[in-house]
């Protein structure tokens, strides 16, 4: 013990450990009825005992079961909410690859896709306000969904279908997207010009990070940072297609 920490002394002695914290609360907890010998010592003794315990580490878990998860772990959405979800690897594969259950899981893999055909005219059709967007398949929406991230979180945007035919028919990988769970990925900020097949959940990390690290009217130079930073980890744990007709 050190200097800070007093002695107490209880009916069995010192209350200078968590043993003897401990044995001072036991032993007033089972004293006969009427017996207050030990119930100055038990009080003590919880104080005693507070300094021995410890905080419980922040562990995330499955939103459906409880269970712990590790830092890298599944995620499933709700398509008609939007909602992204925790799970462990139990619970995400009960809703792997099956229509019409309340949630989706999300694939783990990216895919990169370097050859995009995306003209400049193309991009302007689609009505997008800034130069981020995802786009995919919304089930309950019927339709494919355009939304960017801003300040406020994703923000939906009207969609010319004309124009996104135009884009999957020159990009035949976009058909092989899934519903709810992938969405194409478009990043034009500067003279940066990347296309991914991003499983939803980044897309929406990106929505989040964006959100957390916007200041002013212009976001801040921290912002383009990390949005520099995500799109190149994203690329790095994608794989990369050889070209966009390529699934």
């Amino acid at each position: 013990m050190d200097a800070q920490t007093p002695i107490i002394d209880g009916e069995n002695g010192p209350v200078d450990s968590e043993e003897n914290a401990r044995a001072a609360v036991a032993a007033a907890v089972f004293a006969p009825p009427g017996d207050t010998r030990n119930e100055a010592g038990a009080q003590s003794a919880l104080r005693v005992l507070r300094r021995f315990v410890r905080p419980r580490a922040n562990v995330e878990r499955c939103e459906l079961c409880s269970e712990a998860l590790a830092t890298e772990h599944q995620h499933l959405v709700e398509p008609a909410s939007r909602q992204i979800l925790c799970a462990c690897e139990a619970c995400a594969v009960l809703f792997s690859g099956q229509a019409g259950l309340k949630y989706s899981r999300v694939p783990r893999r990216g895919r990169f896709i370097p050859n995009f055909e995306l003209t400049d005219a193309q991009w302007e059709r689609l009505m997008i306000p800034i130069r981020l967007a995802f786009f995919f398949h919304s089930t309950p929406a019927g339709k494919v969904v355009a939304l960017y991230p801003s300040p406020a979180g994703a923000t939906e945007s009207l969609l010319a279908l004309d124009a996104w035919d135009e884009i999957v028919e020159e990009n035949p990988a976009l058909k092989s997207m899934e519903p709810d769970v992938e969405a194409l990925l478009v990043n034009r900020v500067g003279d940066v010009r990347e296309h991914f097949i991003a499983p939803i959940d980044e897309c929406y990390k990106l929505v989040g990070m964006i959100r957390v690290n916007w200041h002013g009217l212009s976001g801040g130079a921290d912002v383009w940072r990390e949005i520099e930073q995500f799109f190149s980890t994203l690329k790095e744990k994608s794989v990369h297609l050889k070209e966009a007709s390529s699934a």
